[in-house]
């Protein structure tokens, strides 16, 4: 009984510690948060004020955000692993929106139903990796402003799978919401996470501030 209460705690410190360390990752990697939710609110904006664009037009706009966030996600994934932690989740997504942005790209002649349900698949993985991630990320570094983003896009992948007859017009707006909506939970989040960074940063002696900084 002694030997499983011990092995329990130690599991539980070691994974405490392994939070830790990823929110630390995270928030010394806020910028790329920051930038994520900053494309987001202007790939939302463009949707919601071009709605009438062309389906041609808008796969253009849809592949454009998928690569470049997708870079984004990945660039915060390698930042961790080359501290020695894993960020699994957080690579994998980037690679889910590099796939869902080349299939846009190599297929430019996609017709709309193919679109919806691309975007579908694409929302529902995005969001349960997402929201895997959230949780080795530490409260106090904005985890659920981490998982309100993938709860988003669950719920807007389902909403597509239920309703995959709307039109171009509606689609457009749909997505436009849900970009500016995702994109405003990563800017909280950055903005959480780069505060927990310069708090920890007047916390540490000088000298070992000036270390990690270089």
């Amino acid at each position: 009984m002694a030997v499983g209460t011990a092995s329990g705690k130690g599991s539980v410190s070691a994974s405490k510690a392994r939070c830790d360390a990823m929110s630390e990752v995270l928030a010394d990697n806020w910028w790329a948060v920051g930038l994520r939710g900053v494309l987001g609110i202007l790939f939302g904006l463009i949707c919601l004020l071009t709605p009438g664009v062309a389906v041609e037009v808008f796969v253009i706009l849809f592949a454009a955000y998928m690569l470049v966030d997708g870079v984004f996600a990945i660039i915060s994934g390698i930042k961790a692993a080359r501290n020695g932690e894993r960020w699994g989740m957080l690579i994998l997504e980037g690679i889910v929106d590099l796939a869902a942005g080349a299939v846009a790209v190599f297929w430019p002649a996609i017709t709309l139903i193919a679109l919806i349900w691309i975007v579908a698949v694409w929302a529902i993985v995005s969001g349960v990796l997402m929201l895997s991630a959230a949780f080795t990320l530490n409260l106090d570094h904005g985890r659920w402003w981490l998982a309100l983003g993938g709860i988003a896009s669950v719920i807007f992948g389902i909403l597509l799978v239920i309703e995959p007859l709307i039109g171009a017009v509606v689609l457009t707006i749909w997505i436009g919401a849900y970009a500016l909506v995702f994109g405003i939970f990563l800017l909280i989040l950055a903005f959480q996470l780069h505060s927990r960074k310069e708090e920890r940063e007047h916390k540490m002696p000088a000298g070992a501030a000036a270390a990690k900084k270089a």
